[in-house]
């Protein structure tokens, strides 16, 4: 396995692995439960630059040439500037002012999102990829990294903890009640 800074042609594989991650928000950003209608609202952030999900910010898990896995990362500083395309794109859609609270903010790095392919789960990639953003936002960079982790998903919970996540607190993303996790320099 080869991880690598995503590029503009992932854009397509990338979005795939996204929504398999956070269907139930692109869902409530679309204000409806359409697979197709997500792909469509996701594809162009993910192609493009400086948004929150631009391939840019994005790290991808390649075997045999094949994407098998993907992370969103960002600053947390940088949230309100690579939402704002977001915001207009939901605005599109929905055609009211759509609020949507704050997942991150400054002083941390944030995982919006890690997704490895169904046909590859199971075989660590996950711990993988998140030792790697540990390694090098954490360690390295004496950076902290932060993610939320739906309340109703204990396994995601679990690995996160296995990798040396710690709860900060609570919050409340697209209506779902989500628990913020850490892993801070002071702990390696």
């Amino acid at each position: 396995m080869i991880l690598r800074q995503a590029l503009p042609e992932d854009a397509e594989k990338i979005t795939e692995l996204l929504l398999m991650a956070m269907v139930d928000i692109i869902f409530v950003f679309i204000g409806q439960k359409d697979e197709t209608e997500a792909k469509k609202f996701l594809l162009p952030l993910v192609a493009q630059t400086n948004t929150q999900y631009s391939y840019e910010n994005c790290l991808v898990a390649e075997e045999n040439g094949k994407i098998i896995a993907a992370a969103n990362v960002y600053a947390g500083a940088q949230l309100v500037v690579l939402r704002e395309p977001v915001l207009q794109q939901i605005r599109k859609i929905r055609g009211d002012d759509f609020y949507v609270e704050d997942e991150t903010g400054p002083g941390e790095i944030y995982l919006d999102c890690l997704a490895v392919d169904p046909e590859y789960r199971g075989r660590g990639l996950g711990s993988e990829i998140l030792a790697h953003l540990i390694r090098y936002h954490v360690v390295d960079r004496q950076q902290k990294l932060g993610l939320l982790v739906d309340e109703d998903n204990p396994d995601a919970k679990r690995l996160y903890l296995r990798s040396g996540f710690h709860s900060v607190g609570r919050k409340t993303l697209a209506g779902k009640n989500m628990e913020h996790l850490q892993v801070k320099p002071e702990e390696y």
